[in-house]
């Protein structure tokens, strides 16, 4: 053999024998925690860097936090239209703008996490704590994985179930909540009573001195909301935001 064949006689190892990496070949919830945080943490620093592409495999960038302590941190987060629907910064901090003096000192409750954006504002906003609730698995791990790259993990519940069939907590705590229902916006068209049940059952259970913050789109008729003449009621289309306050029968 001539030496200037011995560079074409070199194998040639087809990419089907070197192993997928573990995070490619197990589902994410059976996946050792460490594992997918750090992958996850992976994928936020790729989403932070200078010039990088969009933040998730969707095409958008992670939500970030708009205000208090953790203003401008990004939340960890996989932006499928089909599992979740961030309300938009803009009308979030228009929300807390709004909101104000209720976060302080209250009890966080994210109905329909998503990407836990809601509740993570409330965080940084100075709320006590926070519960949030999320049907999806893998959506609610990235929740929690959020909770640690941000530090607040010691203040923050996440609750991996149905929102409507979630055991609400006992108002025998006198934490007032501060309850976001913000749920995909065809949930008022196609569950139109169990939403209105739900909230009418958050409205009469929640101590005194809570508030509930509901968005929704123009398709619903807000005026079905209970008590409608006590919501305040503003609108950022195509979303319009609703914030009930409770107070003492006897103020």
């Amino acid at each position: 053999m001539r030496a200037g064949n011995a560079r074409s006689c070199r194998a040639i190892v087809p990419l089907a024998f070197f192993p997928r990496p573990l995070s490619d070949t197990i589902p994410e919830s059976h996946q050792p925690p460490r594992l997918v945080v750090a992958r996850n943490q992976r994928h936020l620093r790729k989403a932070e860097a200078p010039g990088s592409p969009a933040g998730s495999r969707h095409g958008a960038s992670p939500p970030r936090i708009v205000g208090g302590t953790l203003r401008g941190r990004r939340l960890i987060a996989d932006l499928n239209p089909d599992r979740t629907r961030p309300m938009k910064d803009r009308v979030r901090e228009a929300l807390f703008n709004l909101l104000a003096g209720d976060v302080p000192g209250k009890h966080a409750i994210d109905l329909f996490a998503g990407t836990g954006a809601l509740g993570f504002e409330a965080l940084s906003r100075g709320a006590k704590g926070a519960t949030l609730i999320e049907l999806h698995f893998p959506t609610a791990q990235r929740i929690r994985d959020s909770a640690v790259q941000l530090d607040v993990a010691d203040r923050t519940e996440v609750i991996t179930a149905n929102t409507f069939s979630w055991n609400r907590p006992s108002a025998d705590d006198a934490t007032p909540w501060l309850v976001f229902c913000s749920p995909p916006y065809a949930y008022y068209l196609e569950k139109a009573d169990e939403m209105l049940r739900l909230i009418e059952g958050l409205m009469n259970d929640a101590p005194s001195g809570s508030v509930v913050v509901v968005e929704c789109d123009d398709r619903f008729q807000i005026d079905r909301l209970p008590s409608f003449d006590a919501w305040q009621v503003r609108e950022y289309p195509p979303a319009v935001l609703a914030i009930f306050r409770k107070v003492d029968s006897d103020e």
